[in-house]
Order: C-alpha cells, then structure tokens, then sequence
C-alpha cells in the first residue's frame, strides 16, 4: 500500500514536507510539524493568527447534512487545541460529478448553518467538480483566529509531569460513521439499540464545547484532539511533539458499550481508530479536579489516563502493571474497516 493513501505517514512527512516549506519568514511562531495542530503567526500588537486546514467530507452513504458536520467540525476541533473559537473558513469543493444541483444545496446550507451556529464566517474558496472524483474526501478547508499570542495553547507544549485528560470515549467518530454507513448489517448483526447509541454518539464528535471550557480554567499547558491513530495515537503524538514521554493505564482508557461492539464486528481497537470528539488535555498535577469539575458542569466525561514524563522513560502503555511501549499505526484500521464493508457487500 502506497504510503500517500490515507494520511501521509511519519516518514514521508519528514523526508518529503518539511525541508520544503517555501520561504522562512521571521513572524511564524509555530510553523508545520509532527503532532501540531495549528500553526501561529505573529501579525503584530500581540496579537497571534492561527491556522488549521483538514479535507473536507462527502459521504453520500452517510449523508451529506452529516458529511457537512463533520466537514466543518473536524477542523473547528483542531482550532479548539488553541483554547479559542475559529472565526474565519476559506473551503475548496472539488465535488464528484454526479453531485447534482440538490445534493449541493443540502451540503452547504449545512455547512453554512454548522458554520453560523459556531461564530464561523466564510470567508471564500472555490467550488467545482472534477471527472474522476469518487472519494469520501471532496476538497479541503482552512478555518482561522485571531487571539492573544501569549494565550495561544499548542499540542507541543506539555510539560512533564501534567497529567492527561482524555473528554469522553474512544473512536466515538469512527464506530459511529461506520454503523450509520451500513446500518443494516450493524442492526442484524448488534441490534438496534446498538445502532441507535452509535447514531447519538455522531453529534458528539464535536469537541469545542470542553476545549473552550477547559481553556478558562487556566490550568491547561496543550491541548490535541482526538483523530487518526485513536486516543492512544493522540497522546503520542503530543508527548512526541513536546519532546517528553507518557505513562497511560490501560485500564484507565475510557470506553463505551457501543463503540465496542461495533469495533469488534469490523475488526478495529477503538483505542487506536479515528475518535473525533474525544480531546487529549494537559493539566498542570494537582489542578484536574478543577478541570474535571469544570467538564462535568458542561456535562462532559473527562478521565485521568496518564501522564507526561521525562522523555527517557519512553511512551508507555500500562496494562495489569506491566509496562510496554505504546504501539503507534500511521495507518488508521478505520480506513480498512471501511473500504472492506463496502467491498464485502455491507448495507
């Protein structure tokens, strides 16, 4: 498999991307790097411009209101690890051919009301349709804020010794998109309720709501949101991007009854799958109580899986008090699962 299908992987990225990256300009406070959310620019008055861009999603099988929430959600989350809302989106449609005049209409009054409902102007992009174009993926967006520069929050900036908040549950996006697109199969093999809670979860992939909450308290050092590679890949990836080493307690990891059961019927561990929604905080030791305390007014799950330590000690996965490293897939299984339902037949 060509290391170009699904997300580039860690190789590739640093070999290929990052001894590219056009001119160095003096003003850029964090540019592309592995684990990052965002990156910051410095326009001055001390005030910061941050930046996200993310594909956006057109899944007829899923449906396009919900192809437009995740569109417009999956980048809000990344723009949430700043501690602040988005306010700006530039999009670029390149959508299949057979996306008719309707279906367009449906997409975006979506993407327009999910954008309104979160203080998100579009800003412009480009709309088209191009032969050949059969994906899940129909474009690519840039959401941005503005905030003060010295309250911007970045994924690489965890300190040993805070402890990990994860919100919510593993993989709630990916076991929810996967029941919702083939829900037959999901209803005759789990049951209906099984699919009704996974239908629920979808809306919760949202994960500004606890990020802006989190954030006031003043307690955070970084934030990463829950993508690719689970909430395991996640704390990797922030550990690796600040340059430390991570503790998490299997047993610790928090998890829902559906999504493991829908896991299991594709043959995926929510512990390493797409888990949009789910938010990886850093919290300076001895203050979770009061961040925990603050989620639960929002009434929003948040969980105590590890912590950040020094970076000899390695990432590690703690599982009835042994200790291993913590495995890491640049390969999201969801992706796998997806394709392997649709090619099997699955309705």
């Amino acid at each position: 498999m060509s290391q170009f299908t699904g997300k580039i992987a860690g190789e590739g990225f640093d070999d290929l991307i990052l001894p590219r990256l056009g001119a160095a300009r003096h003003e850029i406070v964090q540019g592309a790097a592995f684990g990052v959310d965002v990156s910051v620019i410095d326009i001055g008055g001390g005030t910061g411009l941050a930046m996200t861009s993310d594909p956006l999603s057109w899944i007829p099988s899923l449906g396009l209101a919900e192809s437009a929430w995740l569109s417009v959600h999956l980048m809000a989350n990344d723009m949430a690890t700043t501690g602040f809302a988005p306010m700006y989106a530039q999009m670029v449609l390149n959508l299949p051919p057979d996306a008719g005049e309707h279906d367009f209409k449906i997409y975006w009054e979506n993407v327009h009301r999910y954008c309104k409902a979160i203080g998100v102007s579009i800003t412009g992009g480009h709309t088209g349709s191009i032969e050949g174009q059969n994906s899940t993926i129909a474009g690519g967006g840039t959401m941005m804020l503005t905030a003060p520069l010295d309250k911007i929050l970045l994924s690489n900036r965890a300190q040993a010794g805070d402890l990990i908040i994860v919100t919510k549950e593993c993989a709630i996006s990916s076991t929810a998109i996967l029941a919702m697109s083939f829900p037959q199969t999901v209803i005759q093999k789990l049951g209906r309720e099984v699919y009704q809670n996974a239908c629920e979860l979808f809306y919760q992939t949202s994960s500004l709501p606890e990020a802006l909450a989190a954030a006031q308290t003043r307690q955070l050092t970084a934030m990463h949101d829950v993508t690719e590679g689970g909430v395991l890949g996640a704390a990797v990836e922030m550990a690796k991007a600040s340059s430390l080493g991570l503790r998490i307690y299997d047993e610790h990891l928090p998890k829902g009854f559906a999504q493991e059961q829908i896991a299991a019927l594709f043959g995926i561990d929510t512990r390493f799958c797409v888990g949009a929604g789910a938010m990886i905080m850093a919290v300076k030791k001895g203050q979770e109580q009061v961040v925990k305390a603050t989620l639960a007014g929002q009434n929003i799950r948040a969980t105590v899986i590890g912590e950040f330590t020094l970076p000899e000690t390695g990432c590690q996965l703690i599982t009835e008090g042994q200790a291993a490293a913590v495995p890491y897939f640049e390969k999201d299984p969801y992706w796998a699962a997806y394709f392997n339902a649709y090619k099997n037949g699955w309705e």
